[in-house]
């Protein structure tokens, strides 16, 4: 990681390992840090009424406004007791519902904070929600949701620094395929191999878009398939303002090397799987 950005250089490295912390990615900070415009500074110690110093003794003058980008605090003020909130952290089962009320009818949808993007975890966290409600799923029993939420939460405590910001963090892929699993729209891989291979090729290497978990289960769309198959396609097209003619033999090389591979992958997973 460092052999690319090295953040001891820019004064950004912190003392917590890797991936201990939710990531930030800036491509614009390394040049605005070169050029001056930002400087990187340590702990403030205080501030007076215009100036701030700093834990090394260094001080800052004539400053207009002190920003604090602390993140958010969130509660349910609206909501009983049976919803708490305790320094941000909140006993939700799979993130959505909560352990202890009587009947499953209360679902808290997009309170999570996942290394990728959160309306598409909202969006299957709704279908699932809908399924409950309408009583096609069913919840564990109380005892063993509120295990689950403990064994999850000692888990982000050890990977994460200890933090209010870190109380609701979530893998994205894992989730995703989690809650497709809970909804019943995981795509079979191996099934596919044998009916569409095209098919089970995008959805193995190509980009992971939320459109797979429409292709069957409730909620199917006729149109995924195509769409999915198009993903590249739509991804490229903004920035063709030039079309380059590529060579037929090297696009012939590429597509049997690929081949080749996905004949490898398909006899592992026989083997193996």
């Amino acid at each position: 990681m460092n052999q690319r950005f090295n953040h001891k250089m820019y004064g950004l490295k912190p003392k917590h390992r890797a991936l201990s912390q939710h990531p930030t990615v800036n491509d614009d900070l390394p040049n605005r840090i070169i050029s001056g415009l930002v400087k990187v500074k340590g702990n403030v110690q205080e501030f007076t009424e215009t100036a701030a110093i700093f834990e090394d003794g260094s001080r800052e003058d004539d400053i207009d406004a002190v920003i604090f980008a602390t993140g958010y605090s969130f509660a349910f003020p609206f909501l009983e007791d049976s919803v708490r909130v305790v320094r941000n952290k909140i006993s939700l089962y799979k993130k959505v519902f909560p352990p202890s009320l009587e009947k499953p009818t209360l679902a808290i949808i997009g309170l999570i904070q996942p290394l990728g993007a959160i309306m598409p975890i909202s969006e299957l966290q709704g279908r699932w929600a809908t399924q409950v409600f309408k009583g096609l799923k069913t919840l564990p029993s109380q005892s063993e949701m509120i295990t689950e939420i403990t064994k999850e939460q000692e888990q982000m405590a050890k990977r994460y620094v200890e933090s209010q910001r870190h109380t609701i963090q979530a893998d994205y892929m894992d989730t995703m395929e989690e809650l497709a699993e809970l909804v019943g729209v995981r795509p079979n891989l191996l099934s596919l191999a044998f009916t569409d291979p095209i098919l089970a090729w995008q959805l193995l290497w190509g980009p992971s878009t939320p459109i797979q978990y429409r292709l069957q289960g409730p909620g199917k769309w006729s149109g995924a398939r195509k769409a999915i198959l198009t993903t590249e396609d739509r991804i490229r097209k903004p920035m063709m303002t030039r079309v380059v003619e590529s060579s037929d033999s090297m696009t012939s090389t590429i597509t049997m090397a690929r081949f080749m591979l996905a004949i490898v992958i398909f006899a592992i997973m026989i083997t193996y799987f």
